[in-house]
């Protein structure tokens, strides 16, 4: 049996016991289902949530997004809202929109991770209805297409993720270390450099394959903006960017990988190299990853409490248009010194749907409130990884969502009722 057709059967369970609880109440199923789990590990990860191995009771609780007083309810998979972007957070985005057809059965949510550039070209060519973004627009972005606004949803941790088959646990890195491996400077794992900040492992004798992304990446300008943050030579060089020229490739020790998923592969595949990957990439696929000495001179692990130390550190840096440049190598002791937002950028001028009309806006939006407040997704991204927004940031976040039109007009979505 498909994991489309459990996900079938799961939703219309959920629309008859909708069908029968109060109007603003919870929502529970009970479902038991036999089944084979099949798909994309993406996918897997979904479906265990509901279905465990073959056979299972499992309960669902969704809080249902009620619609204007009086309107007709509109069908099942009715809307479909698509986006495209950033690898970065597509773990969660996943999980959120495999979650969401329990909270409003009317709409699906396509996400396709081909990139931040290609996310912001796509929203630019106006061929999706959001994007996905670890890297900001910039000016002559603003310039090309003015609608648009970023937001940020979520924190993100990047990581040294590595394969060592002596160490599979214990290596301590910090970033004038990452800066020469990357420069092809520091070309073997037992370099003093790395020994220093680790004197009670045995590194080998052997050289380091320093892997990269091959595609424009905003994970790659999060990781080059520490770089440069901690690295003069690199600041001086390859600079920060989405895509860069990397010295280790012409040091003869550099691979590329397209995408988080890209990069995880080639290092799990690549004895004695060492990767950047988001943080949930490496736990989703039980990969090694270094701790950091961070700027405080503390080392600490990437997990969601660090990563709010991080947020913290810059939680008055952000720009009027909702962005700040970056939120790596901060002060505090328990900071994780590699981070960023992740953003979705939308038109604040919605396009109206040729068949539902201003509808199809209303319920991206109700979307995005769910994303942003309900316990439960913010509960998932947590155990993903991810850091969820502060209260600040997000009551700064639902505020200039509420401003977007549809038409010229107000958009009654569910952030316009909670201001």
């Amino acid at each position: 049996m498909s994991h489309k057709f459990v996900v079938f059967s799961l939703l219309v369970l959920a629309l008859i016991a909708g069908a029968c609880a109060p109007e603003v109440a919870p929502q529970v199923q009970v479902v038991k289902e036999t089944v084979v789990v099949q798909g994309t590990p993406q996918v897997k990860e979904v479906v265990k949530e509901v279905v465990q191995t073959k056979e299972v009771v499992k309960q669902v609780v969704a809080t249902p997004t009620p619609g204007p007083a009086g309107a007709t309810p509109l069908p099942k998979g009715a809307l479909t809202i698509n986006g495209a972007g950033a690898t970065f957070p597509d773990p969660v985005y996943t999980e959120w929109r495999f979650a969401y057809p329990y909270v409003d059965p009317s709409v699906t949510i396509n996400y396709q991770a081909v990139g931040s550039g290609g996310g912001k070209k796509a929203i630019s060519d106006k061929t999706v209805d959001f994007a996905g973004s670890d890297s900001l627009l910039t000016q002559d972005e603003y310039n090309k297409t003015p609608n648009l606004q970023m937001f940020p949803t979520l924190a993100g941790a990047g990581v040294p993720i590595y394969n060592i088959k002596e160490i599979t646990s214990g290596l301590t890195l910090n970033g004038p270390v990452l800066a020469d491996i990357y420069l092809g400077k520091v070309k073997k794992w037992n370099d003093p450099a790395i020994a220093k900040l680790n004197p009670d492992l045995k590194l080998p004798d052997r050289n380091i394959t320093a892997v990269h992304r091959s595609d424009g990446s905003g994970t790659t300008e999060m990781f080059t903006k520490y770089l440069a943050a901690v690295s003069d030579e690199w600041k001086n060089g390859p600079k920060a960017g989405q895509s860069v020229e990397w010295p280790v490739d012409k040091a003869g020790n550099g691979v590329g990988g397209k995408g988080n998923a890209g990069v995880a592969a080639a290092v799990q595949n690549s004895p004695d190299s060492i990767g950047y990957v988001e943080l949930s990439y490496a736990t989703a696929n039980s990969i090694t990853f270094a701790d950091m000495i961070n700027k405080a001179g503390k080392k600490v692990t990437a997990n969601a409490e660090t990563l709010q130390s991080a947020m913290n550190d810059y939680a008055g840096a952000f720009s009027d248009k909702l962005t700040v440049d970056s939120i790596s190598n901060g002060g505090s002791e328990k900071s994780w010194p590699i981070a960023t937002y992740t953003y979705m950028i939308i038109p604040m001028e919605l396009p109206a749907d040729k068949t539902y009309g201003c509808a199809k806006p209303q319920k991206f939006l109700d979307f995005v409130y769910w994303a942003l407040t309900d316990a439960a997704a913010g509960k998932r991204a947590t155990q993903l990884g991810y850091a969820t927004l502060p209260d600040t940031v997000r009551a700064k976040v639902l505020a200039t969502l509420a401003k977007a039109t549809c038409d010229g007009k107000p958009i009654d979505s569910m952030i316009a009722k909670a201001k």
